[in-house]
């Protein structure tokens, strides 16, 4: 059939405006994926896949949607979907390698992004910024890798028309912290769209990175000036005010409030989903308000119990239950993350510390600790937490496990900020351990003695001032004396203990008397053997701080009775 002229122009008007209107709904779907309305950008885009089966952008986006929401094999299956419907787009190539890296898989990754490489232009430049971008947008940036892609991404941009391309190459220097290139990339990204505004939201947030607070706070007003729907801006608005709460305790009730605030209107401004929810119960655990995250989370557990997201609020309930002391429900919360756990990757630091106290709260020390031990390994910083159940047991008496989990603090964290004292309860909890099993006729092996007396050598070394220590020492070296046929092994420790509080630094002995009498009668009665003189000056020093001392008074009566007279002969 012969078109005319006219029936040909009617035909291409109705091609651009059907283009027009496809553009302007993915740019739509686009939108509200800026926006963090993720379920309302899933409808959108699956419509759109629907109704434009054959266009490849399509089932990119709505993988991207899906890599953003943390559900990977969807977005595999996606984008796979998209190769098959548009093999020669090179997006959802990108989009199988990004999944890739998310997956841990960087060689099936790059196989993705060179087949992407092959399908496209040399001159597009869309393929070597999203191959960038998707280097940098797991949890472990692959920085090396991203930069070429991002660089070639701008050169092929000549005239500087996309945004985006500066976007990402502000958020590759922002990731590592390198502030003045990244806020040279996101200005630049303004000036050719000053309505970006994730890159406004993305300076405040590294002001806030860099505690800038008021900085930040400013530049995050100006996004919600500019647009006051814009949820992103009040999510990243609510962090700075959390971390400015943490950083300053003058502000802390005042900013804690304006945090809580500015989430609950993020979570307003999304869709209220799921992934919405769940990241703002994240929020709750940062900001420390367990009473509402414990309410948050039972609800998300009960709206959709079969979500694969669930794992983080079995985790997000343990964790709450135990911070508002509901120690049962939080074991029972933390072994429901555990039995879930299929990839062991996902376990983190704070999963084995909140099993651990959750046992240790209900009566099960010896798992717990093991547990612990696990947290402190993955992470040293919990190490506070070994030290907490070594203090319980200590308190409870129980020198034994007490001085072995005090040693585990010290050698998981031995240059932490109570290394010191961990050394010396550990050393105390030691000497008791070995005292009393002495007095109940145990026969204590006498390690026991060995890693007191380590430990007090070791806080000496590091702070050689440390009265106690030196007591202790002396202790212990009795303890190691045959009690038969005594060496005298403690006078060395007292008399540098002597030494210290009289004339080294005279102004601690105040803080140690009752060791100070200690030294006095111990030395002094060794004295006397050898030097009278000195040891009745030892004996007398003793009395004289502790008038009452009944071993003190004993012997200095020895040294100054007379000596028994010779019995006279008789003639």
């Amino acid at each position: 059939m012969k078109m005319t002229k006219k029936a040909i122009t009617l035909s291409l008007g109705l091609v651009v405006m059907g283009s027009a209107s496809f553009a302007q709904s993915l740019n739509d779907a686009k939108k509200a994926v800026d926006a963090e309305q993720y379920q309302k950008a899933t409808s959108m885009l699956k419509a759109l896949v629907k109704s434009q089966a054959s266009k490849g952008e399509n089932y990119f986006n709505l993988g991207d949607v899906y890599l953003r929401m943390d559900y990977v094999d969807s977005a595999r299956a996606v984008f796979t979907q998209g190769v098959a419907a548009d093999p020669k787009n090179s997006l959802n190539y990108i989009g199988l390698g990004e999944a890739d890296l998310f997956s841990n898989n960087p060689t099936s990754a790059k196989t993705n992004f060179d087949k992407a490489v092959e399908v496209s232009s040399k001159k597009d430049y869309i393929p070597q910024l999203y191959i960038g971008k998707a280097y940098i947008a797991t949890d472990k940036p692959d920085f090396t890798s991203a930069l070429p892609f991002l660089q070639k991404a701008d050169e092929l941009d000549k005239d500087d028309k996309d945004a985006e391309t500066f976007l990402a190459l502000g958020d590759y220097y922002a990731l590592q912290k390198k502030n003045s290139e990244a806020l040279q990339n996101y200005m630049r990204a303004l000036n050719i769209n000053a309505n970006l505004l994730r890159a406004t939201v993305q300076i405040g947030r590294m002001y806030t990175e860099s505690r800038a607070f008021p900085e930040a706070e400013e530049r995050l007003k100006e996004a919600i000036a500019a647009d006051a729907n814009y949820g992103p801006a009040y999510r990243e608005i609510a962090e700075l005010y959390m971390q400015w709460a943490n950083q300053i305790a003058t502000e802390q009730a005042a900013k804690s409030a304006l945090a809580l605030t500015n989430y609950k209107k993020y979570l307003d401004l999304t869709d209220q989903s799921y992934e919405s929810k769940l990241r703002y119960a994240q929020f709750l655990f940062y900001a420390k308000d367990y009473q509402t995250l414990e309410q948050v989370t039972s609800e998300l557990a009960t709206s959709n119990p079969n979500d694969s997201k669930s794992l983080v609020v079995s985790r997000l309930r343990g964790y709450s239950a135990y911070e508002n002391k509901n120690y049962p429900k939080s074991l029972e919360y933390m072994n429901d993350f555990f039995a879930k756990v299929k990839d062991t990757s996902r376990i983190v630091a704070s999963d084995y510390l909140y099993l651990g106290r959750a046992l240790m709260q209900n009566g099960n020390d010896s798992l717990a600790l093991k547990n612990i031990v696990k947290a402190v390994e993955k992470d040293s910083t919990n190490a506070e937490a070994l030290e907490e159940v070594a203090m319980s047991l200590f308190k409870a008496k129980n020198y034994a496990k007490a001085g072995d989990v005090f040693a585990v603090a010290v050698k998981s964290n031995p240059n932490g900020k109570n290394a010191l004292t961990n050394s010396y309860y550990l050393g105390v909890a030691k000497y008791y351990d070995y005292a009393l099993k002495d007095r109940a006729n145990q026969n204590p092996d006498k390690k026991i003695l060995v890693d007191a007396d380590s430990a007090f050598a070791s806080i000496i070394k590091f702070k050689n001032d440390f009265a106690l220590a030196y007591a202790y020492r002396a202790r212990i070296a009795k303890y190691a004396d045959d009690a038969n046929n005594p060496k005298w092994l403690a006078v060395p420790y007292y008399d540098q203990l002597i030494q210290l509080v009289t004339v080294t630094k005279p102004e601690l002995a105040a803080s140690v008397p009752k060791e100070l009498v200690e030294a006095y009668v111990y030395t002094g009665s060794y004295y006397a053997q050898t030097d009278k003189e000195k040891g009745k000056d030892y004996l007398t020093k003793a009395l004289a701080i502790d008038p009452q001392n009944s071993g003190a008074q004993e012997r200095l009566k020895q040294l100054t009775s007379p000596a028994p007279k010779s019995p006279v002969k008789k003639k």
